[in-house]
């Protein structure tokens, strides 16, 4: 069964850190282009950062730049985001996704292609 299944949401304080991760089953996630999204109260989904398969290149939204940090670990068929400094307006449902028709998959600036998508996890910055 294709699944991906994310993880490490939570609250915390302005500063703080947190590491979301996803779990992907039934597909081998290093193969495609993988990508992080969040959605935050009133507001569309926006990208927030992405990685071509095979660990290829990486985006990151300007408002994110310098704090959060994507990866994969294949042994675990997992990916993760790393995220530090958190902010407020950070706050939202974080989700992630994958390029699922396309083995081999270029992560794109504009975040566009995917197509296959966690249930998303919460996290609430907040003092």
């Amino acid at each position: 069964q294709l699944q991906l299944v994310e993880s490490g949401g939570g609250a915390v304080q302005p500063g703080g850190s947190l590491r979301l991760s996803c779990a992907a089953s039934g597909f081998i996630l290093d193969y495609y282009a993988i990508g992080w999204f969040r959605q935050a109260p009133g507001k569309e989904r926006e990208g927030v950062s992405c990685m071509s398969s095979s660990e290829g290149t990486t985006y990151y939204a300007d408002s994110v730049k310098g704090r959060f940090t994507i990866s994969r670990d294949n042994a675990k068929n997992t990916m993760y985001l790393q995220m530090n400094s958190l902010k407020p307006e950070d706050t939202g449902v974080y989700y992630c996704a994958v390029d699922g028709t396309t083995i081999g998959g270029q992560c794109r600036s504009d975040y566009s292609g995917m197509d296959f998508w966690g249930k998303g996890t919460l996290v609430t910055v907040s003092s």
